[in-house]
């Protein structure tokens, strides 16, 4: 493009945007400054502008890098933005496209570590209906820290001194520097895939606010709260608190606490636990032996009576029995009948024509016919006539008849 020549604005502005944008030195460029009048859009798309003194640079960030960033613009915050620089060619200025924004100093990090804090806060990580209770008698703990700090060595004495029956695991693991969250995450997995443990603590010493950043990470927030084992946080002083101790399903204040807080009383106080476990179930054992000599009684009892043996007994008896009511009924039969034989009998000599000869009478006969004579009509002299005694019988001749008046 030589001087003299006349050019359009459009075309001057794009000359701008493709010198800017094809300077190898203004393709990645990190930019510190104070951030102000930061604000958002619907899309998700954020503008905001990076000032130092009275100089000004306009920052685009847009929602697909926005998503990926815990920390997001926001007024008065000192920051380093990297990105590229470029031209937005409607409005003929040049703007940083911005890929990743970091804030500056302890107040950036803590206004960083709020909101996060509400991000989490906001999605129930934080909530204490989810919080697992601890294990009272664990067999198992295991302890994510480094092994060659302090803390580690008085975990181990703690427990020595309170809980010596339990098993200790260490998963190793960094607790500063660029690389600890990903040193802390691969612990805490290590543990859930070893199954032993049934707490584990996450301990680290006190520090600054820079030193303990580690544990104010998103994705180990995440990791603590996806932990099928109950996690208890142990990071820094009593006044430190961090993004793990809200996860965490219990906060001790500090990594001594966390020793105290997941084992039982001391040794003594234990021991007087068993002793008196001892004794309940000594007193439930006793209960229940004579609750089950009792039944087996029972049951023996109901054996006895269900045996052959016993059935063939209670037959024969009732057999026995039953021929005694038959041999009663019979002579009852027997005497019943009797009875009826001699009034029948007694009937019959009422009624016999043999009985009023007993009594001096006779009974009278038609020799040759054999019929009995019960009137003087039937007589005619000279008939033959057999007379008939009580004790035997006599032949007569009717010589004369007569009648009575």
């Amino acid at each position: 493009m030589l001087p003299s020549e006349v050019i359009g604005v459009a075309a001057l502005t794009r000359f701008i945007k493709d010198l800017l944008e094809e300077h190898p030195n203004l393709r990645l460029l990190r930019v510190r400054g104070e951030i102000t009048n930061a604000r958002t859009y619907a899309s998700g798309h954020w503008y905001f502008n990076l000032r130092e003194g009275e100089a000004i640079l306009r920052c685009v960030l847009f929602r697909s890098q926005a998503q990926l960033l815990t920390y997001l613009p926001r007024d008065g915050d000192e920051a380093i933005a990297s990105g590229s620089l470029g031209v937005y060619e409607r409005d003929g200025v040049y703007q940083l496209y911005v890929e990743h924004l970091q804030p500056l100093g302890d107040g950036a990090l803590r206004q960083q570590f709020e909101r996060l804090k509400e991000k989490l806060e906001r999605e129930g990580l934080f909530d204490q209906r989810r919080k697992r209770p601890l294990p009272l008698r664990p067999r198992c703990i295991a302890v994510v820290t480094s092994p060659h700090g302090a803390v580690w060595h008085d975990i181990q004495t703690i427990l020595r001194r309170r809980y010596p029956y339990v098993h200790l695991l260490l998963a190793p693991a960094r607790v500063q520097g660029d690389d600890a969250v990903e040193t802390l995450i691969a612990a805490l997995e290590s543990v859930q895939l070893d199954g032993r443990a049934e707490v584990v603590i996450i301990a680290r010493g006190g520090g600054s606010l820079e030193d303990l950043w580690c544990f104010n990470d998103e994705r180990l927030a995440r990791a603590i709260y996806a932990s099928r084992i109950p996690v208890v946080s142990a990071i820094g002083h009593e006044t430190d608190w961090t993004i793990c101790d809200y996860v965490a399903d219990l906060r001790a204040p500090t990594p001594s606490a966390a020793a105290e807080l997941v084992t039982p009383h001391d040794r003594r106080t234990l021991v007087r636990q068993l002793v008196d476990l001892e004794e309940r179930l000594e007193a439930l054992a006793t209960r229940r032996l004579v609750r089950t000599r009792d039944h087996v009684g029972q049951l023996q009892h109901r054996l006895h009576r269900a045996a052959p043996l016993h059935r063939m007994d209670n037959l024969r008896q009732r057999l026995d029995q039953s021929a005694q009511r038959i041999d009663r009924a019979i002579l009852l039969r027997l005497a019943r009948q009797r009875q009826h034989v001699q009034a029948l009998g007694r009937e019959l000599e009422l009624l016999s024509p043999y009985g009023p000869l007993a009594r001096g009478y006779l009974l009278a006969e038609d020799s040759a016919s054999g019929e009995v004579v019960r009137s003087i009509r039937q007589v005619s002299l000279g008939q033959a006539l057999r007379l008939h005694f009580s004790d035997g019988q006599a032949e007569t001749i009717v010589r004369s008849i007569e009648l009575s008046e």
